[in-house]
């Protein structure tokens, strides 16, 4: 493989290559992954949101996606994420929920916005209780929920992840 530094500069242009693809065939936003380990590309991702009406389907989660069906499994610990630009909040917690172990990015989230892809509003929510999100959130049926997550400690057929 390359020098670390060309390495880098490798996947992240194929990450921005993935991004500008995707606007001339017109899947969705300018956005691109890849998931590498060991120097190999085992993931790619390009912003899908408004091909597949899915608001979940981010370069980052398309390539997450991807690389854990190309690997057979749910974590990605041993891999690097690089993403066309910074992460939104959702992205962010999917990479670290796929335990990746490194993230670069090219464009920030100030660039994202300038280009109508404020994510600013989502980051001043998060850190709120739910009762003073702007989305209104109401909590029922806590002591039903809490016993399956006992049932889940106890269980002897969890796969703890």
């Amino acid at each position: 493989m390359q020098k670390d530094s060309s390495k880098h500069t490798y996947f992240m242009q194929m990450a921005i290559d993935l991004a500008a693809a995707n606007l001339k065939n017109g899947s969705g936003g300018p956005f691109g992954a890849v998931i590498v380990k060991n120097g190999v590309v085992v993931g790619k991702g390009s912003n899908q949101v408004t091909s597949t009406n899915d608001p979940t389907a981010h370069a980052e989660v398309v390539a997450i996606r991807d690389a854990c069906k190309n690997l057979h499994t749910y974590q990605l610990e041993d891999c690097e994420v690089y993403a066309s630009c910074e992460p939104c909040p959702m992205c962010l917690g999917a990479i670290y929920w796929s335990r990746a172990k490194k993230l670069y990015f090219a464009a920030d989230r100030e660039d994202a916005a300038e280009a109508g892809f404020d994510d600013s509003y989502i980051y001043q929510q998060v850190p709120l209780m739910p009762e003073k999100r702007d989305i209104n959130s109401v909590q029922l049926m806590k002591p039903q929920a809490v016993k399956v997550f006992k049932q889940w400690i106890e269980s002897e057929q969890k796969i703890k992840y």
